[in-house]
């Protein structure tokens, strides 16, 4: 047995497989614990008892160090020595949980996924998988033997760039006295909800919306809150499209995170794409890039189980 966990500040994702595939899984509100090994006890007692479980991975949306993590909206501390020896089980591995969402790419089926552009895809070509959330989450994917090596990064937070007007306006509402604006102070749910307030700013009698969901839900309606998502989209597609060029990642470009399947109408207008293309010289090359969304949001939960299972061998 192996087992997967996708731990976030708002649920945690935990799944048991065998060789035939997932036998056990449940989804859990973390804030409802007041701890993981705690949780994690309750879902295996839900599962008929403790399992001889040969490895584990668990997926932690905070940092790691030396196989330990801090969630960060949390106060859990996952510690994989410590549940290796408290649940006995062979061998934990504790990871980034943009990191193990990444190796849950090459499990998606295809239903898992919508495309934005069909592209001319190369199958061992490096991969680009983007999250657009709390944060801005960036992985690459590179081919290494029969599977794939993840690379991780903090590329939300490189600098936003402002590509018209509109964008300026954005990046000097969001810049302070000696600070910097990042891409995921744009390109996310705090970043659309910056967006919109920028907008209403200059549109006196407009209602300003906070909630980053109740400006997604508004914009069929609320003039404003369509221009905030249009211009997110438009900012989100402009830096998928630097990083494509990055990696190469003529294997597709993956838009994960809970943003995405939230305004799949408005990147499917057109505006993502434009934005990813618009290169000048290179535009013709950008159009080759394959560029999907993906609907599934166990993918982190995916990528866990994966690199469970590959843990084996080393035990």
């Amino acid at each position: 047995m192996i087992l997967g966990g996708d731990i976030g500040g708002t649920k945690t994702l935990l799944a048991l497989a065998g060789d035939g595939g997932i036998v056990f899984e449940r989804r859990y509100p973390s804030r409802e614990w007041d701890d993981f090994p705690a949780l994690l006890r309750a879902f295996l007692d839900d599962a008929g008892g403790p399992a001889n479980i040969a490895a584990a991975c668990f997926g932690v949306a905070g940092p790691v160090d030396d196989n330990r993590a801090k969630v960060t909206y949390l106060p859990w501390v996952v510690d994989g020595q410590a549940l290796a020896e408290t649940f006995g089980i062979g061998r934990v591995a504790v990871l980034n949980d943009f990191a193990t969402a990444a190796q849950g790419v090459a499990a998606l089926q295809p239903g898992d996924l919508v495309t934005l552009q069909a592209g001319r895809p190369l199958e061992r070509s490096p991969r680009l998988l983007i999250g657009a959330g709390t944060g801005l989450g960036v992985a690459g994917l590179v081919p290494e033997g029969a599977g794939w090596r993840t690379i991780s990064g903090e590329g939300g937070h490189i600098g936003f760039s402002p590509a018209d007007e509109e964008q300026l306006s954005v990046w000097r509402h969001l810049r302070r006295p000696g600070g910097r604006v990042t891409a995921e102070n744009v390109i996310s749910g705090p970043g659309l909800a910056a967006i919109y307030e920028s907008l209403v700013k200059v549109s006196p009698g407009s209602t300003a919306i906070t909630d980053p969901a109740a400006i997604a839900a508004a914009a069929e309606t609320e003039p404003q809150a369509r221009r905030a998502i249009d211009l997110f989209v438009s900012a989100y597609g402009a830096f998928a499209g630097d990083l494509a060029l990055l990696f190469m990642a003529r294997g597709g470009v993956y838009l994960g995170g809970g943003i995405a399947p939230k305004i799949l109408p408005r990147l499917q207008a057109g505006g993502f794409v434009r934005a990813f293309c618009t290169r000048g010289a290179h535009a013709g090359l950008m159009q080759d890039f394959p560029i999907r969304v993906v609907t599934n949001e166990r993918l982190g939960l995916l990528g866990a189980l994966a690199i469970a299972a590959a843990h084996i061998e080393n035990i």
